[in-house]
C-alpha cells in the first residue's frame, strides 16, 4: 500500500512545468507557522513567501473542526486568488487535520501539510518505536496522527520496530506563545501537568505536533527529560516543499536579488510585528492588515 506522501497528493494532477517565479503561500493561526517559514527561507532562499497569521481568530485548537476548515479554505482562497501563489503550505497542524484533503481537492496548486512530514521524521528518529505526539485539542481529537502512524506501521520505514504512539493534547500552550510568554513559571507548571502521559509512556522521541511548540522547546525538554529527542515538523516540511518544487520544476534555481517576504495578520499588525520580530527575527518589518469579515 502506498503511503500518502508516496501517492504525492500535494502534487496530484500537477505536471512538470517551467520555473515559476510566483511566491509560496504559508498560513497558520498565528505565530507558530513562522517556524516553518524560517525553515523554508533557510532551505529555499530564492523563493518569495507570503505569510498569513490569523491572529485575529486564534487559537484554532479549541474550535470546531468544521469552523477551522472554513477558515483554512478562506485563507487558502485569499493566497491563491489575491496573491497568486504557486503553492500553499498549511503550517498549522489543527488546520491540516481539519482541511488538508479538501484543500487539495478545491485548489489548483499543490497544498502541503505538516502532519505527514513531521511524523515521518519522528519515525526515522526513534530507536524504541515509542513516539509521543503533543498538539492542540483539535489536532489530537481528529485522530490525524494516529491514522498516519497506522499507515507508517506497515511501511519499510518502520519495518524493524513496531510503533507505539502516545498522544496528548496541550491546551494553553499556543496562548502562551502568542503572548510571548515562552519561558515563564506558569507555562512550566502547565507543561508538567499536560506532559505527564508522555513521561509515563517512556517515549524516546517527542513530535511537537503544533508549529507553536518549538518556541516552548526548552520548557518541554526540561519536563520530559533531555534524553527525549524533540522533533519539529518545520524542517521536514521545508524538505517536502523543496521536493515538490524539484519534481514539478517550479522552483527558482538560485537566490534572486531581493527575494520578497510579505507578512499579513488578521489581528493587530503592530503586535504581530513586535512579537514576530522577537520570535522570528528582523525580517518581519511591515505587516499588512487583513479583515476576514471585510
Amino acid at each position: 500500500m502506498l503511503l500518502p506522501w508516496q501517492r504525492s497528493p500535494a502534487i496530484g494532477r500537477y505536471h512538470r512545468q517551467p520555473m515559476d517565479e510566483r511566491a509560496i503561500g504559508v498560513f497558520d493561526s498565528g505565530f507558530g507557522g513562522l517556524t516553518v517559514a524560517r525553515a523554508m527561507i533557510d532551505l529555499l532562499p530564492a523563493e518569495d513567501i507570503v505569510y498569513l497569521g490569523d491572529t485575529g481568530r486564534y487559537p484554532y485548537g479549541p474550535r470546531d473542526q468544521a469552523e477551522v476548515a472554513r477558515f483554512a479554505h478562506q485563507i487558502t482562497a485569499k493566497l491563491v486568488k489575491e496573491h497568486d501563489v504557486k503553492m500553499v503550505v498549511v503550517a498549522c497542524n489543527t488546520a491540516a487535520a481539519a482541511a488538508l484533503d479538501q484543500l487539495r481537492e478545491d485548489f489548483d496548486v499543490p497544498v502541503v501539510g505538516v502532519i505527514e512530514p513531521g511524523l515521518r521524521s519522528a519515525v526515522r528518529a526513534t530507536v524504541s518505536g515509542r513516539i509521543g505526539v503533543i498538539g492542540t485539542v483539535g489536532t489530537i481529537a481528529s485522530g490525524a496522527y494516529q491514522r498516519v502512524a497506522a499507515e507508517l506501521g506497515g511501511s519499510a520505514l518502520a519495518a524493524d520496530r513496531p510503533l507505539e504512539l502516545t498522544c496528548a493534547a496541550c491546551p494553553g500552550f499556543v496562548e502562551f506563545v502568542e503572548r510571548g510568554e515562552t519561558g515563564s513559571d506558569q507555562v512550566f507548571v502547565l507543561a508538567e501537568r499536560l506532559l505527564e502521559p508522555i513521561r509515563r509512556a517512556c517515549v524516546d522521541t517527542l513530535l511537537l505536533g503544533c508549529t507553536h511548540y518549538p518556541f516552548l522547546a526548552r520548557t518541554i525538554s526540561d519536563v520530559v527529560g533531555r534524553e527525549v529527542f524533540l522533533v519539529s515538523s518545520a524542517d521536514e516540511t521545508a524538505f517536502e516543499v523543496r521536493r515538490i518544487l524539484e519534481e514539478t520544476g517550479a522552483g527558482r534555481p538560485k537566490p534572486a536579488a531581493g527575494s520578497q517576504r510579505r507578512w499579513i495578520s488578521s489581528g493587530d499588525t503592530a503586535t504581530f510585528a513586535a512579537l514576530g520580530r522577537s520570535l522570528f527575527g528582523p525580517e518581519i518589518d511591515r505587516v499588512e492588515a487583513w479583515d476576514p469579515d471585510g
